[in-house]
Order: C-alpha cells, then structure tokens, then sequence
C-alpha cells in the first residue's frame, strides 16, 4: 500500500487564500443554484406569456408550499455538510461516507413523508395561504402533478452540497445546472406549443427533478465515491450525531417558508396583481442572489474543515471573507437589478400593483441583501461550529417576531409596496444581530486555541 493510500487526506478548505476558496465556492454553487431555481422561473415566465394573472399568482402561491418543503430538506443537507466537512477536515473520508449515506436515507425518507402529508391536505394549506377561486383550483392541480417529485429534488440538491463539501465546485454546479437546461427545452415545448399551460409547467418541473437527481447520483456515487451502500449499522451510529445538528438546523429553515408564508397571506389581500409581482420577486431573488444563497453552502464547508483541523484563526478568516464576498455581490446585483426592472416588468407582462411592487424591491428593497447575506453567513458558522441553535433563534427572530409586525405596519402605511419593505427590514435588524453573535463566538475560539499561524486581526 502506497504512502498516499495511508496517510489521512487533508481537507482542500485548510490551506491556501480563504477569499479565493470563498469566491469559487460560491460563485460555482451560484450558478448551479441559479440553474436549479430557474425551472421554477422559466416555469413563471412562459406562463406570464400567456397573460393569464391567475396562474401566475397560483404558481406563486404553490411554490411558497413547495420551498416549505424544501427548506425542510435543506436543513437535513446542513447536518450532512457540518459532520462530513468535519471528517473530511479530519482526513477521515471513509466515515465521511458512512455519514453522506445516512443523511441521503433519512433526507429522502422524510420528504416523502411530508410530501405525501402535504398533497393530501393540499386544498386546506392552500385556501389557508390566501388562495380562493380560480386560483386555489390551479395551484390545487399544480402541486397535484409536481409533490409526488419533491423528494427527488431533495436527494439531488444533497447529491450537489456533497460534492461541495469536498471542493468538487464544478461538478457539484453541472448536477444543478442539468434541472435549469431540461426547463429551458421543455418548457416553451409544453406550456406554449402544446397549450398545456399551468400543467405543462407542473410536468416540466418534475421531469427536469429527475434529470437532476440522476445526474448527481452519478457523480456523488460513480465519480467521487461519496455514497456507500446503506447499512443499517451505520444509520443507527450516526443518526444521534446527525440528527443533532440537522434538528435544529430544519427549524432554521423552515422559518423562512412560514415568513414567506405570512408575507404571502399578507400582500394576497391586495389581488392577483399583487400576488403576481410577488411571485416575480420571489424567484427573481433566488435566481440574481443565487450567490448569496450558495454562499451559505460553501462557507458551510469552509469553515467545518478548518473547525475540524483546529484552525479557528482560518474560520476567522473565512467568516471575514465572507462578508466582504456578500456585501460586493450584493451592490453589483442590485444596481444590475434597478437597471433592468423595465425590462423585467414588460417580460413578465406586469399590471401596474405588480409592476409597483417588483420596483419597490429592485430600486430600494434588494439592498437590505448586504445583511441577509450576513445572516446565512452567521447561521452556517453557528451550524458547524456545533452551535445550531443559535441560527435556529436568529432566524425564527426575524420571521416568527418580525416579520408578522413589520409586515402590518409598513403595508399600513405603503400598502402592497410595504410587505417588501417589512422583508427588507427583518432581514437588516436579524443579520446584524446574527453576525455580531458570530463574531463574538469565532473571537473566543481564536483566544482559547494554541497559535498555529499566522491570525488576521480579530477582536471581539
């Protein structure tokens, strides 16, 4: 057996410049991201095509059911990458096996579950959503055709993060991006030249889940060897331990289905128009800040492999890094964003409520990103420096007190425009308090650990 067969492999993460590892994580996981969310925003387009403001707003309304769920699955997803970056961090790659294995198990066991709870009591959560009317009877045969894909999604999603974990930027982004280039095809094909409108979208959604989750099975188990067969040993070992970290980190993610929710039901009182222009900004963040999003991902990653190699003078660092990367990103996509919303108001056929609420977010809104950026920053340190339920506080902070408050408040005083406002609010007041805590926490690691190099400023 060879030296290299025997010695523990060292993490990518715990050497070489944290910006750069940062940037390319997250960059790479941005446009893998981007593509996978552009399913659900070419869906949005092509039906805006048809100039129907009811299966737009049925669209919206469903796909708030439907990040619900997958919020669920992205929390299960942060457990996997806090203990396999760890591992990894550790040069323990075959236990970071074992753990990937039980996370992939529980993560598509559980969304099966809930997805198959949903879809039956679909009618109910929607009409409790703001749906009525012809509305509620499109987005009722919407999640009809794309629940029973929700768990392929999932799998898919955990397939990619895995591959980030170890620093596979661009395969982890081409098992995303294959979801976005199916839609592409299939989307103009059955929602406009086959007529099938809202149940063309539904269909093109699923098929494109499937073409993700085959594609990052291949390279998570075929390529990297990162799946193992399922034992049961070692779902009984590390089920305690993941569970753990992936609890608490489920109640993180969930909070922002149940703020999304709120706003929803809140700006639904004002009409489809209303709901549509929602809609547009709903996947149009995800898909401009899909940079901000991944970042949570990668600094995930990061900052466990450092963590786990006892080097919190680079968490420290990476931290740093990743605020600097959030605050760049976010200026340049909010001017991009300003300039554009004429473009993006006629290409999504917007009545003049929703044209008023898109500009609300792209003019003033979109810049409150600076902080939410800091708030995933914050939650993916508290997570994989073993501290889960303080991300899982700072996010139900900002949707379960904030954002109910702030939403009457600012849509009593700017109508329809206010909800955007009270999102944007939330997000400043909860990430600032977030990445202060953060910082604190990283600061006293830095003093209680022995130096090992050399340590970027830090005070606390």
């Amino acid at each position: 057996m060879s030296d290299s067969e025997t010695r523990p492999q060292v993490g990518k993460f715990v050497t070489g410049s944290l910006m750069r590892h940062v940037a390319v994580m997250s960059l790479s996981g941005a446009l893998g991201l981007s593509f996978t969310f552009l399913v659900d925003f070419l869906a949005l387009f092509w039906i805006s095509r048809r100039g129907i403001q009811a299966e737009m707003a049925a669209v919206g309304i469903a796909g708030t059911i439907q990040f619900a769920i997958l919020s669920l699955g992205i929390g299960m997803m942060i457990g996997a990458v806090a203990l396999v970056a760890r591992s990894i961090g550790m040069g323990d790659r075959p236990r970071a096996r074992r753990i990937a294995t039980t996370a992939m198990v529980l993560t598509v066991l559980v969304q099966v579950v809930l997805s198959l709870l949903i879809w039956v009591f679909r009618t109910e959560i929607l009409s409790a959503s703001g749906a009525e009317g012809q509305v509620l009877s499109l987005s009722v045969d919407f999640l009809a055709i794309t629940l029973p894909s929700m768990p392929l999604i999932a799998a898919g999603i955990l397939a990619s993060t895995l591959l980030r974990t170890i620093g596979d930027a661009w395969r982890s982004m081409a098992v995303t991006m294959t979801g976005g280039a199916v839609a592409v095809v299939l989307d103009p094909l059955l929602i406009i030249w086959m007529d099938m409108g809202i149940m063309g979208a539904g269909w093109s959604i699923v098929l494109a889940r499937f073409a993700v989750v085959a594609v990052g099975f291949w390279f998570a188990s075929g390529v990297r060897d990162l799946l193992a067969r399922p034992a049961w040993i070692d779902i009984r070992t590390f089920t305690r331990p993941y569970a753990a970290i992936a609890l608490p980190a489920v109640a993180t993610q969930l909070s922002t289905p149940f703020g999304n929710w709120i706003l929803t039901r809140e700006i639904a009182a004002y009409g489809e128009e209303a709901v549509a222009g929602w809609s547009v900004i709903m996947r149009l963040t995800i898909l401009a800040f899909g940079g901000i999003f991944a970042l949570s991902g990668a600094i995930g990653g990061i900052i466990g492999q450092n963590y786990g190699a006892g080097r919190p003078d680079r968490v420290a660092e990476a931290f740093i890094a990743a605020l600097k990367f959030c605050a760049a990103y976010t200026l340049v996509t909010w001017l991009l964003m300003a300039v554009l919303s004429g473009q993006i108001v006629a290409a999504f056929h917007l009545a003049p409520l929703g044209e008023a609420v898109l500009r609300s977010f792209t003019h003033w809104a979109a810049g409150a990103f600076v902080l939410t950026g800091a708030l995933f920053v914050a939650n993916a340190t508290f997570n994989n420096l073993g501290r889960p339920l303080m991300s899982t506080g700072a996010n139900w902070f900002r949707d379960g007190i904030l954002m109910l408050p702030l939403s009457i408040v600012f849509a009593g005083a700017l109508g329809a425009e206010g909800i955007v406002w009270a999102n944007a609010a939330a997000n400043v007041i909860a990430g600032g308090i977030a990445a202060w805590f953060a910082w604190r926490y990283i600061g006293g690691l830095v003093r209680q650990a022995p130096v090992r190099g050399p340590r970027s400023g830090l005070s606390a």
